[in-house]
């Protein structure tokens, strides 16, 4: 889910440490990685994407600190629970595509700022985002993002209802 009003935050960092900005994705928050492959996404699937996404309201979520994965920093989402929904429904829909390829028990929303960086650059990062915090932001799509080999691209945002 596209989080628009993120970006004057987070874009320097994101641009510089975050390899997904760099291949064209905007500040986010995942619903669902991977997904299907894009020859398999049909007016069928878009469908159904359509409904799911349609069932669940629009609302605001606040970022107003930041959490960490090893070599992660991102900003954590308050609340939480519409993006852990959504996952919910769209992985039930689709049970073949796990979130993070069933990697992790417990799936975390959150914003990335900067990743595959040592403990001192995120806590640059970090101190720096404590004066651009927090960022409220009002969610009310959800955007279909496909690779081309080499960038990332929209083909499409489903309005949540």
């Amino acid at each position: 889910m596209r989080i628009a009003e993120a970006e004057p935050a987070v874009r320097a960092w994101r641009d510089r440490l975050d390899p997904s900005a760099r291949a064209g994705v905007p500040a986010h928050v995942t619903v669902l990685f991977p997904f299907l492959d894009e020859s398999r996404i049909d007016g069928v699937v878009r469908a159904a994407i359509t409904g799911i996404v349609g069932r669940h309201r629009s609302f605001e979520v606040r970022f107003e600190h930041c959490g960490r994965f090893p070599g992660v920093l991102y900003l954590v989402p308050d609340p939480d629970t519409p993006f852990r929904r959504l996952t919910q429904a769209v992985t039930q829909q689709w049970p073949q595509c796990p979130p993070f390829a069933g990697q992790f028990d417990d799936i975390v929303p959150h914003l990335t700022v900067a990743q595959g960086q040592e403990s001192a650059v995120l806590d640059e990062v970090a101190a720096d985002l404590r004066d651009r915090l927090p960022v409220v932001a009002r969610v009310s799509s959800v955007d279909l993002m496909v690779h081309s080999g080499v960038r990332w691209q929209r083909r499409a945002s489903f309005p949540l209802g």
